[in-house]
C-alpha cells in the first residue's frame, strides 16, 4: 500500500494581518517587507514544490478531505467556542487566544486542516493506505478546548483521535515540534488511553507548561511524557532521545496507532527556536518510529505537519521524512547538510545531553 499524502491549496490561503515576528504592526513594530505572521504558507507551500520537482509527489497516494464536521469539532471544543470563532470568522476575522489572528473565513480553513489529520487517521486505520501525512495548516498542537494559542485554531490531532473512536482503542501521541505540545498533552492528561509525549526545546513556548514532571492526572497518571532539552541540542541528542525514551514508552504502551506531531522548528536554521536538527535528524527519526509503527501496530503510522517556520529549510527537512515514511528510493541530497553538520554541538556537549536525557529517562522509569 502506498503513503497517503493529504493536502489542500486552500489551507495556504489562511492569513492572520500585518505582523513582525509575533507581534501586530504598530508603535515602534514596524512592518515587515513580506508581511504576516512566522506560521506562513510558503514553508508548506515550497514543501509541495520540492516534492513535485523530486518525483517525491508521483509515488505517494495525493487526497484532499472534507472540512471536519461540527460533531467532530464539538467532541474537542465547546460549542462558546465555536461559535464565538465562527462569528468573528464571518464578520471579517479577528484575533482569539494568543497570536492567533485569522481573516474571514478563517474557521473554515481551520476546519480544513482538522479535516485532512481526520480523514489521514481514518485512512491509516482502516487500511485504505499503509501510513499517511497531514499538511494541515494552520497548526493545532497548542490549542486547548476554549482558547487557541501559538498560531493554533483547532486541535487537529486530537480531533482526529476523538473521530476514530471505534477504530482505534489506544494512540500515542510523539511530538517533535520544538515547542511543547501543550494543547494535546490538555486534552488527554487525565486520560490513559492516549499516550502523549513531547521533546521541546526548555524554556522556549509556552513558558509554562511542558514540565519533566507533568505526568497526567487521575486515570492519566503516568500517560503524559515532557521531554525538555537543553537549547543548542542537535543531531545525536534528538536521535539519543528517540532510542532512550520515545521508542521504549510507546512500544510499553502498545497503542493502535502512533501519530506524530511533526513540527520542523528544531531545525539549525529556524527563527523561533535554538536547536541544530538537519533533515537527516528527522529523516532517521522517522526511520524509528516507522520501524516502532511495524513492531507495535502493524505499521500504523500518521504524520501531522506542525511547526517549522524556515522557509528556506522545512521543505528539506519535511520531504526526508516523508521520503522514510513511504519507503522512497529517492534520497534527496541535503544542500545546506555540510554547513549543518559542522555546526553540530561537539563531543563534550553531546555528552552532556546525552547524560541529561539519560537522567530524565530514569526520572520518568525508562
Amino acid at each position: 500500500m502506498a503513503t497517503g499524502f493529504f493536502w489542500d491549496e486552500r489551507t495556504f490561503w489562511h492569513g492572520g494581518g500585518n505582523y513582525a515576528f509575533t507581534l501586530p504592526v504598530g508603535g515602534l513594530i514596524q512592518p515587515l517587507a513580506a508581511g504576516g505572521l512566522p506560521e506562513s504558507p510558503e514553508t508548506k507551500r515550497r514543501l509541495v514544490n520540492l516534492m513535485n520537482v523530486t518525483g517525491l509527489m508521483g509515488e505517494l497516494d495525493v487526497r484532499t478531505a472534507p472540512e471536519a464536521p461540527t460533531e467532530a469539532l464539538l467532541r474537542v471544543h465547546p460549542q462558546s467556542y465555536l461559535d464565538t470563532f465562527k462569528e468573528m470568522s464571518d464578520n471579517g476575522g479577528g484575533e482569539l487566544g494568543l497570536r492567533v489572528p485569522f481573516a474571514r473565513g478563517g474557521y473554515e480553513l481551520a476546519a480544513l486542516s482538522a479535516g485532512l489529520s481526520i480523514a489521514a487517521v481514518e485512512a491509516v486505520l482502516t487500511g485504505d493506505v499503509q501510513n499517511a501525512y497531514a499538511l494541515s495548516r494552520p497548526p493545532g498542537h497548542h490549542c486547548l478546548p476554549d482558547y487557541p494559542n501559538g498560531f493554533c485554531l483547532m486541535a487537529n490531532i486530537a480531533i482526529a483521535i476523538e473521530a476514530a473512536k471505534g477504530l482505534a482503542g489506544r494512540v500515542a501521541v510523539l511530538d517533535w515540534d520544538v515547542h511543547h505540545g501543550n494543547g494535546t498533552e490538555a486534552i488527554f492528561y487525565d486520560r490513559d488511553d492516549v499516550l502523549t509525549l513531547s521533546f521541546h526545546q526548555e524554556g522556549n513556548y509556552p513558558l509554562d507548561t511542558g514540565a519533566l514532571a507533568d505526568r497526567g492526572k487521575g486515570a492519566g497518571e503516568g500517560y503524559n511524557i515532557n521531554l525538555p532539552l537543553p537549547a543548542g541540542a542537535g543531531h545525536t541528542a534528538y536521535l539519543h532521545a528517540m532510542d532512550r525514551v520515545a521508542v521504549p514508552a510507546i512500544r510499553d504502551f502498545a497503542p493502535d496507532i502512533i501519530i506524530i506531531a511533526s513540527g520542523y522548528d528544531a531545525s539549525a536554521v529556524d527563527p523561533l527556536a535554538r536547536m541544530i536538527a538537519t533533515a537527516d535528524t528527522y529523516r532517521q527519526m522517522t526511520h524509528k518510529v516507522k520501524d516502532l509503527a511495524a513492531e507495535v501496530c502493524d505499521g500504523k503510522l500518521v504524520l501531522v505537519h506542525e511547526g517549522g517556520y524556515s522557509e528556506v529549510y522545512v521543505p528539506f527537512c519535511a520531504h526526508a521524512a516523508i521520503e522514510a515514511m513511504s519507503g522512497s528510493a529517492i534520497k534527496l541530497a541535503d544542500p545546506f547538510g555540510v554547513t549543518f553538520e559542522v555546526r553540530q554541538p561537539g563531543p563534550r556537549f553531546d555528552a552532556f545531553l546525552i547524560a541529561e536525557i539519560d537522567l530524565m529517562a530514569d526520572q520518568l522509569g525508562l
